[in-house]
């Protein structure tokens, strides 16, 4: 079985089981083949944590949740060394942040020093515990969920460690027909019948799928399109004044290397080895929509990211 089709099983498999949240099954895949993070944001209950659980499931790794709380300490998503005093050494106890996949469920509820211990981790892929460095598994995934309803007692993510993920993707309610058949699925459940089982994908067949991606070949006109556009998010007057009212700041080169690994993740999930803009279009908003900061003029007027980025892909002319 190709690689291609193993991993084609694999978003069937999620979509299978996690219905209505096609759009998310697919970013999950998406990051694990661009080797990035996803920061999802949806009200309670729209199977954020499931549909995580469930890709682990599906692939030969290892899956953590850390329930982010005001009163969590960086220790507790990193280890700490722990003294034994049968040999007066300290033994560092890895902490839940060794896994292949790790939930960060509510990551805003948590303050600065445990968010800042998570972007090293993310960022660098490795925890630093003293004088000493401990790398983390070569296949390393966080996903990290917010809720947009309650914003009380939480600490608003900094823009640099939003620029850390790789897609800020948000999930909406799924519709009647979605909501029927989650709802036999989980008679079904409680009836005891067989669910279906995942392919279990190894990691060798992840990495080869990588290369793959890489390898989808983009040309020199949809390159040039793609820069465009993210140096339209810099330079907004030059597509309109009410554009360059909208932004503060524009999109760092993080999202300029999001935008090319995505789109072309999606070409090759697609089935083809090329890139057009259209691959580009159908991941700018999960790749910008963390990255621009508005401006209080926009913010004031109900501006939203999600608008703004329409904008620019009707104002940048495609290759």
């Amino acid at each position: 079985m190709s690689v291609s089709t193993q991993i084609q099983s694999l978003l069937s498999y999620l979509n299978q089981t996690i219905v209505g949240q096609e759009h998310l099954a697919q970013r999950l895949v998406m990051a694990l083949l661009a080797d990035g993070h996803l920061l999802v944001e949806g009200a309670p209950g729209l199977a954020k944590t499931k549909a995580i659980n469930t890709l682990a499931k599906g692939i030969d790794a290892d899956f953590h949740r850390i329930q982010f709380t005001p009163d969590l300490l960086p220790a507790d998503v990193t280890g700490s060394d722990i003294y034994r005093p049968e040999n007066a050494s300290f033994e560092f106890q890895a902490g839940p942040i060794f896994h292949n996949l790790v939930l960060a469920d509510e990551i805003n509820r948590a303050p600065a020093k445990v968010q800042s211990a998570l972007l090293e981790a993310m960022a660098e892929r490795q925890v630093s515990i003293g004088n000493k460095i401990y790398p983390l598994p070569e296949l390393f995934l966080v996903m990290a969920t917010q809720n947009p309803i309650e914003q009380e007692g939480t600490y608003p993510l900094p823009e640099a460690q939003l620029d850390r993920f790789l897609m800020h993707v948000t999930v909406g309610y799924p519709d009647a027909d979605a909501e029927r058949q989650i709802l036999k699925l989980v008679r079904d459940e409680a009836e005891g019948s067989t669910q279906t089982p995942g392919p279990e994908i190894d990691q060798a067949t992840l990495f080869a799928a990588r290369k793959e991606v890489l390898g989808v070949h983009m040309a020199d006109n949809v390159e040039a399109y793609l820069i465009q556009l993210i140096q339209a998010t810099r330079q907004p007057l030059s597509y309109g004044e009410e554009l360059d009212s909208w932004l503060d700041y524009g999109a760092s080169p993080r999202a300029t290397i999001a935008l090319d690994r995505c789109s072309r993740a999606n070409a090759w999930l697609d089935g083809r080895d090329f890139v057009t803009p259209d691959d580009i279009r159908a991941v700018a908003h999960d790749i910008l929509r963390h990255r621009l900061i508005l401006s209080f003029e926009a913010e004031a007027n109900g501006i939203t990211t999600d608008r703004v980025i329409d904008t620019l892909l009707a104002n940048v002319a495609s290759a």
